[in-house]
């Protein structure tokens, strides 16, 4: 049953100010390129390290959850090299825009600030995302907030998107797919960074890198960024500091790395989108969040409606080669977060606070924030044996999670009240689970199988559901095999299963079943000198999927229920096409179905079954595609182009819920300037996204409501809908310098 709520928060209850110290950026600038002058001038007195060991065990940092090429897996691979030329302030979904069966969106409009991304229909919660193989997923909401890791995509070594169920994962159960990240780690060389960049809207993003080089055994390289934005739309501004550091000791067959990272943000609320269809015509970027009428009757907007936000993210690894056939992998994990956001809540109940009357007034205008702080923590491990045709990993994680949620009203128009919570839980989750991969290859076939086994053990309380003691067991076999035809084709055919728990927000809204998803894939790989193509197939059937509803809690987040029986199956395409020396065309497809099977709905007073309906959010098609030309040496031209199909906002196929189909294209300028006296290279990148300036909305909500009130006794079921305007023709540029 859809159901009216109100618009969206992110995160639960969350989100401290992210300006960050001068005095402590100039500090650290210094001391960074100290370390480079430094490591500069002696490299060269330095003895070559052996790398080879060294960048076999750089691998075994995310092999327990990636896929390789043998492996009977839908996946994309994307390197730095591939994510430097648009990497300009925009957030990681953003940048991964332009993969197969992707659609992101933002909620500021111009891709700074909270961006997300959904995957064959899935969205973040159902997307799997890990960290050097630690999971980032929040725990409770099993969402992922990249706004959280400011220009982290500088840090990036490589990423792997999986479709599907995928292979074993650590963290939350990939339900549309598996997005592994793995950050820089050693470097052999010393080198420093300097880049900026600047563009519509004050968007502007300063970062500074560097690396000491490997000298005794020991390198170290790190990154501080700073990005700020006003946003496309009104008052949508963010501020956000990060960082990231690295410290490796390698030696023969042992890695150490020990890795920190993290930011803070600062980011004005834009979750209401437009429901207004004059305002999405002629005030595409109004927001209406924050907005009050002062004593006077006079409309304002209350400037401090932002969401707050820092988090810290702290690794220990160690891998070791220990023979020819055997490697391993642990890591020790810590993850501190903290924040909150504020509103402005006019006309508030006081009793609903916990606060007395004042002077026979029960109701007054307030200032509230809704906190979450929480800490996670463990260890995930792995140990591989490998030797000719046979691969078999032994791999695991064991994570707690303590996540404490408070509210505080801070101001009132009465009296500033004293310290107070007005609600005070807590969520406290254990994720424990062990998996073995193997892989044996007999003549052109390779055979895998991979079984999991996962724990989950939820405790929470809560004044919206009732208290929660929850153990889940799940059992999540996969299996396929690939058969290499020649040296330039190879098809491989795949099933597994994947089980998955209810979020926090799912207690309350009394969708609290687990699901189960059955993923069937066929493929076929092509791989000659100038084409590659890529063509899969893939059923994927679930029980008791949480799909959203197009509707909104009455703090903004997507509701979701549970649909019963439901499926999706498509096609998808990818190719890279180097049609001559100079030009290169990187196309791709989605050509899908997503439905619910029997699904029903209250409508006018009486439930109704409504057949199959469209799952919501769930495209049919998306195209996707990458032209590069290079008409002299180390300048590239590359138009980008995302086709979006049109989707329903909603499961009960209602033309109000529709979701309009767009088709954008953006054109990305890169040269590279070798210089080499002193400093080594200048890259030039520039970025005009939307070039024809085209207007659309890429996401939107849909409610319904029952109206008992126009005619006694008669049940009408009312429809609304909002969308999320996104920005017009606009631009960045900027250059990085390496030393």
């Amino acid at each position: 049953m859809e159901i009216l709520f109100n618009k969206r928060n992110k995160k639960q209850e969350a989100r401290p100010e992210a300006k960050p110290n001068g005095a402590k950026l100039n500090k650290i600038a210094f001391y960074c390129l100290f370390s480079f002058l430094f490591s500069h001038a002696s490299y060269s007195q330095e003895k070559v390290q052996d790398t080879t060991k060294v960048n076999q065990l750089d691998e075994v940092l995310v092999s327990g959850v990636r896929a390789n090429k043998k492996n009977p897996v839908t996946y994309t691979n994307v390197t730095k090299e591939e994510i430097a030329p648009r990497n300009l302030g925009q957030d990681i979904p953003i940048l991964l825009n332009y993969l197969p069966s992707v659609v992101t969106t933002t909620d500021a409009g111009n891709g700074v600030g909270y961006t997300y991304m959904r995957v064959r229909g899935a969205d973040g919660s159902r997307i799997n995302v890990t960290l050097n193989g630690v999971p980032f997923n929040d725990s409770e909401s099993q969402g992922t907030y990249f706004v959280d890791l400011p220009d982290f995509a500088s840090s990036l070594e490589s990423v792997q998107l999986q479709r599907g169920v995928g292979t074993s994962t650590n963290g939350a159960g990939a339900f549309g797919a598996s997005l592994n990240m793995q950050t820089k780690s050693f470097q052999e060389k010393a080198y420093a960074e300097i880049s900026s960049s600047g563009g519509s809207f004050g968007t502007r993003k300063h970062t500074l890198a560097f690396g000491t080089g490997l000298h005794d055994n020991l390198e170290i390289n790190g990154r501080i960024s700073q990005i700020a934005s006003d946003g496309y739309i009104d008052r949508a501004s963010t501020n956000m500091f990060g960082y990231f550091f690295n410290i490796n000791y390698v030696k023969k067959s042992t890695s150490l790395q020990f890795i920190t990272f993290g930011g803070k943000e600062k980011t004005y609320q834009a979750w209401n989108g437009l429901e207004d269809p004059y305002l999405l015509e002629n005030n595409r970027t109004f927001n209406s969040v924050g907005m009050y009428t002062d004593e006077n009757g006079n409309t304002k907007f209350y400037d401090d409606e932002t969401d707050n936000y820092w988090q810290h993210h702290f690794q220990l690894h160690w891998s070791e080669k220990w023979s020819e056939k055997w490697t391993s992998n642990v890591a020790l994990h810590y993850t501190l977060g903290k924040g909150y956001y504020e509103q402005y809540r006019e006309d508030a109940d006081l009793a609903d606070y916990n606060l007395p009357d004042f002077e026979g007034n029960s109701v007054a205008d307030l200032v509230r924030q809704k906190w979450l702080k929480n800490d996670f923590f463990g260890t995930t491990f792995s140990l591989n044996y490998k030797h000719n045709k046979t691969d078999i990993l032994f791999g695991g994680a064991a994570n707690r999670y303590l996540g404490k949620h408070f509210g505080e009203v801070v101001w009132t128009q009465f009296y500033v009240p004293n310290a107070n919570k007005y609600y005070d839980n807590y969520g406290n989750k254990d994720d424990v689970n062990f998996y073995a991969k193997a892989s044996q290859t007999f003549g052109k076939i390779n055979f895998f199988a991979d079984l999991q086994y996962r724990m989950v053990f939820y405790k929470a309380i809560s004044e919206d559901f009732a208290d929660v003691n929850d153990t889940f067991r799940f059992f999540n076999p996969k299996a396929g095999a690939t058969y290499q035809l020649n040296s330039k084709n190879a098809i491989y055919v795949y099933a597994g299963i994947a089980n998955k728990e209810p979020r926090r927000d799912d207690y309350e809204n009394g969708s609290i079943k687990p699901e189960r998803l059955f993923d069937y894939e066929l493929g076929w790989k092509y791989n000659a000198k100038k084409v590659t193509v890529n063509t899969n197939a893939f059923y994927m059937q679930y029980k008791n999927q949480l799909v959203l509803t197009g509707a909104l809690n009455d703090v903004g987040s997507p509701i979701f229920t549970n649909s019963g029986h439901s499926y999706r199956y498509g096609i998808e395409i990818e190719s890279v096409i180097k049609a001559i020396k100079k030009l290169t065309f990187q196309p791709n497809i989605t050509l899908s179905q997503n439905k619910n099977k029997d699904f029903y709905f209250q409508r006018d007073g009486v439930l109704q079954n409504l057949g199959n309906t469209n799952i919501a959010f769930s495209p049919d098609i998306v195209f996707g595609n990458a032209t590069t030309y290079s008409p002299i040496k180390n300048l590239n031209l590359t138009l980008l182009n995302k086709f979006v199909g049109k989707q329903f906002m909603g499961n009960i196929d209602s033309q109000a819920s529709v979701l309009k189909a767009y088709n954008v294209h953006d054109l990305n300028v890169t040269y590279l300037w070798n210089i080499n006296k002193g400093i080594k290279s200048i890259l030039f990148s520039g970025l005009v996204n939307n070039i024809f300036d085209y207007k659309y909305e890429s996401n939107g909500y849909f409610y319904t409501y029952d109206d008992d009130f126009s005619t006694p006794g008669v049940i009408t079921t009312i429809e609304g809908t909002g969308y999320y305007p996104q920005a017009g023709i606009n631009f960045l540029a900027g250059a990085t310098l390496k030393f």
